[in-house]
C-alpha cells in the first residue's frame, strides 16, 4: 500500500479529522499529508490538526486534539451534558496544578486547575453538536465543579444545572454526595438540595 492510500485508509478510520502525531506515530511520513493538502482532500484548521473538506469544524475535537491534556468543565460540560442550553461562548476547561495554562488562555478558553488526584475523578466522553467525541466530566462531578465555582457563576446557571440534574433519570445522586465530599462542596451543595427535593 502507497503512503497516500495508507493515509487516506488512516482519515477514514478516524472519520475524517486527524493530527500529524497521530499520522507520525503509525509511521506514515507527513510528506503526505501536505500533498492531500495540496489536493484539496484534505485542510489544515490548526497547527497539527487536519480535516476532509466535508466536515463542519468542530472546534471543541479541534482544541482538544492540540492540547491533549484539557478536559471540558463547567459550564461547557453543563452544555455538553444538556443541563443547559446555553451554548458557551468561551469553552471552559480544566488542567492538572502544574500545567502552564499561557496558551490555553491564550486561544481563549477558561481555564480552570485542580490537584493531580481530583483531575481524572469523573472524566467521561460525551459527543459534541457535530457528533465528534471530547473528554469531560460527568454529571455528578459537573455539578460539583460549578457548585465549587458558585461565586464566579451567575446565580441562575447554578440553579438550573442542579434542577436539571435532578430531573435526569441516568443521575446517581450517591455519586454526586461522594463527589461533593472529595471535592468538598457538601455543605454548599446541601442547601440547593433540599430547597429543590
Amino acid at each position: 500500500m502507497t503512503g497516500t492510500k495508507e493515509l487516506r485508509e488512516f482519515i477514514k478510520n478516524h472519520e475524517g479529522i486527524i493530527t500529524t502525531k497521530e499520522v507520525e506515530i503509525n509511521g506514515i511520513h507527513r510528506e503526505y499529508l501536505r500533498h492531500l493538502v495540496s489536493t484539496g482532500e484534505l485542510e489544515r484548521v490548526a497547527h497539527g490538526v487536519y480535516i476532509t473538506p466535508e466536515l463542519w469544524e468542530d472546534r471543541m475535537k479541534i482544541l482538544q486534539l492540540r492540547k491533549d491534556k484539557i478536559v471540558y468543565s463547567h459550564e461547557t460540560a453543563l452544555f455538553l451534558h444538556g443541563l443547559t442550553d446555553r451554548d458557551p461562548f468561551k469553552y471552559a476547561v480544566t488542567v492538572p496544578n502544574g500545567y502552564n495554562p499561557t496558551k490555553l488562555k491564550e486561544d481563549g478558553l477558561i481555564v480552570h486547575t485542580v490537584k493531580k488526584e481530583l483531575f481524572d475523578l469523573g472524566v467521561c466522553i460525551k459527543e459534541t453538536i457535530f457528533g465528534n467525541k471530547v473528554r469531560t466530566y460527568d454529571l455528578e462531578r459537573t455539578v460539583c465543579d460549578i457548585m465549587r465555582d458558585r461565586n464566579n457563576q451567575d446565580p441562575a446557571i447554578v440553579n438550573e444545572a442542579i434542577r436539571n440534574y435532578l430531573r435526569k433519570k441516568d443521575k446517581d445522586l450517591n455519586k454526586l454526595i461522594k463527589y461533593a465530599e472529595l471535592l468538598r462542596v457538601g455543605n454548599a451543595l446541601r442547601p440547593y438540595l433540599e430547597v429543590i427535593l
